[in-house]
Order: C-alpha cells, then sequence, then structure tokens
C-alpha cells in the first residue's frame, strides 16, 4: 500500500523526539510537513528530521491538500479543538493522550467523525504493542486461570513549573498524564468496564495538579489497583494476576526502541515472584511502540485492517479519569 501523508501539528517534544522519528521508519507512514505557530521553530524541526514542508501556523497545514493525516501532540486542552479542526479539513487523526479534559469535552468528536467520515484515535501506543498483545493472549487462553487483578505503578520526578505536566489549567498532573495508561491497560486487560473507582489524591501545593494519585477500579470479574506520580522516583510495574498464574509487564508503558521488551510469566507453582523456578520469560524482538502504532492507524487509514483503538473506547477511558477525580473529592466510590 502506497504511505500515508502525515502532517503534525506543534513541535512538542513527544513528536520531534520519540514519535516522528518512529513513524519515519515505517512501512506506512511519510512525514511530509510539520507546522508550528513559530515559522522558525517548524521550519528547524523539519530541517532537523527531514520533513519536506514547514508551516508556519496550524491553519496552513491543514489546508494543504496532499495531507491526508494529522498528528496531534499539542497540550491537553488544545486536543480536542484542533483534532476537530483537522477533521473538518478531511484528515484523519491521531491524538496523544488524553484525548480531551473530560469525557464531556472527548465525546464532542463523536459528532465531528460521524459528519466528516474521518478516523480519529487516540495515541495508546501501547494498544498495539506486542508485549500487551502477548500479555492479553495469555489472558484469553487462561494461561493464568481467571483474571482477578491487575496492578500498576508509573512514577517520574517533575517539579519543572514550566513543564506542561506541571500546569492544572492545561490538563495537567499525574493522573491525566500517566493514570491514564493504567485505566486503558486495565480496561484492555479485563476487556470491560470498571463499575464504579475509589480515589486518593494528593496535590502539590504550588502547581494545584495531582502528585500522587492512587486508584482502585471495581470491575465485574476483578479489581485493578494502580498508583501514578510526577514526584516520585522514576519506575513502572504492571503485575497481572490470575487464579492460576501471574505475568509481570517489565517496561509496560516506556518500552525501550533499542533493545528486546520482557514480561514474564509465572505458573503459581512456586513462590519466589521473578526470580522463582517457575517464571519463564517471553522476549520480544527490538521495536519502536511508536513506529508500530503509526503504521497500524496508517493500515486502518488504507482500509488494510480495522481501526486499532475506537474513538468511543478514548471516551471510556475518560470517564474512569473523571470518575477518579469525583472520588477524589467526595472521599467515596464513584459511579463510572
Amino acid at each position: 500500500m502506497d504511505p500515508v501523508n502525515w502532517g503534525v501539528i506543534s513541535t512538542a517534544d513527544i513528536g520531534v523526539k520519540k514519535v516522528i522519528p518512529a513513524m519515519q521508519t515505517g512501512e506506512h507512514c511519510r512525514i511530509a510537513a510539520i507546522s508550528s505557530r513559530d515559522a522558525a521553530r517548524a521550519q528547524a524541526a523539519a530541517d532537523e528530521l527531514g520533513i519536506p514542508k514547514a508551516y508556519g501556523s496550524y491553519e496552513e497545514l491543514l489546508a494543504d491538500p496532499e495531507i491526508e493525516a494529522i498528528y496531534n501532540p499539542l497540550p491537553n486542552h488544545l486536543h480536542v479543538e484542533w483534532t476537530a479542526k483537522a477533521a473538518e479539513a478531511g484528515k484523519h487523526v491521531l491524538c496523544e493522550k488524553p484525548l480531551g479534559m473530560d469525557a464531556a469535552d472527548a465525546a464532542r468528536l463523536l459528532e465531528v467523525r460521524d459528519r466528516t467520515g474521518v478516523m480519529i484515535q487516540e495515541a495508546f501506543m501501547v494498544r498495539t504493542n506486542p508485549q500487551w498483545l502477548r500479555a492479553r493472549e495469555l489472558v484469553r487462553e487462561g494461561a493464568i486461570g481467571e483474571l482477578r487483578a491487575v496492578d500498576t505503578l508509573f512514577s517520574y520526578y517533575n517539579v519543572d513549573a514550566a513543564n506542561v505536566r506541571n500546569i492544572a489549567d492545561i490538563g495537567g498532573g499525574g493522573l491525566m498524564d500517566i493514570g491514564c495508561y493504567a485505566i486503558t491497560t486495565s480496561r484492555f486487560l479485563f476487556e470491560d468496564e470498571p463499575r464504579r473507582v475509589v480515589s486518593l489524591i494528593e496535590r502539590d501545593p504550588d502547581f494545584k495538579t495531582d502528585r500522587l494519585t492512587s486508584g482502585l477500579m471495581d470491575f465485574p470479574n476483578g479489581h485493578a489497583t494502580f498508583v501514578v506520580s510526577t514526584q516520585l522516583v522514576p519506575y513502572q510495574r504492571s503485575q497481572i494476576l490470575g487464579t492460576k498464574g501471574r505475568i509481570e509487564v517489565e517496561i509496560p508503558f516506556n518500552a525501550p526502541p533499542d533493545r528486546p521488551n520482557r514480561i514474564f510469566i509465572d505458573d503459581g507453582n512456586e513462590a519466589g515472584g521473578a526470580t522463582g523456578g517457575n517464571v519463564r520469560t517471553e522476549t520480544f524482538d527490538v521495536a519502536d511502540q511508536y513506529q508500530i502504532a503509526g503504521d497500524a492507524f496508517s493500515a486502518a487509514i488504507r482500509g488494510q485492517r480495522e481501526q486499532p483503538i475506537p474513538l468511543e473506547d478514548a471516551i471510556a477511558n475518560m470517564k474512569v479519569i473523571d470518575a477518579v477525580f469525583r472520588s477524589a473529592e467526595s472521599g467515596a466510590w464513584e459511579e463510572v
């Protein structure tokens, strides 16, 4: 199939440092243009990354008839606005997570999608990552018995006041930035929606963002717990526990593109966790999860496969995030 011509809105770090270079190595993606509100910045990024076109406004990029799809890594509060504008211009959109500021905000895109006929997808690269696809396959096969619990830890340390992750009004904070991963992977594994959640949130006294968030999600067939933080030692790990075994995802979210990824499967016959005698390791070929995600969405645009993550899934994920925030305020269980 012919590669899809992509345009990128903004020169955000996640785009120029991770996503664009990865997509440029893909089979189905051609990064044809990049835009910024600063023409010089757009040109500098284009020169550095070998992108043919640079635009000094997002509007110019959206008006380019050669661009078929948009990657939107803008700050959270601009996701829905510019995703909608891109769709109105007839472009498919891969938008960074979380899709909106809340579920109602994200749901505005349903009407836009249905009217314009384009594909809109939240950029959860983990959902097409081979290690996560394998983990769900093992759960489906009953390799760990009946799935009963998922436990996720994800943290980093960032106290830069100018960083978008520390600006409350534009959707900063740990839950929106990394808690969303714990939620989407739990939903992915249970293949269901949580009925209710309960949570605790500690906010930074200056930034007002959530810097330490813990949550418990009540699924029909089990529980999922998570702790995420923007001011803890950097760490991440996912534990998937069933009635007969356990799966551990070693580097669940920032999966390295330059070395193999691993998951550990514990058959439950001997205590000892990842060092026990009955734990086997599955190792995955070196791959870049952003490249995989870009190619998968491009293939869907060309009609070669189903869209990996429907827009409805992004809105469902936002509903859980909303409930976590409500629970922290009410001090009680909140229905999703």
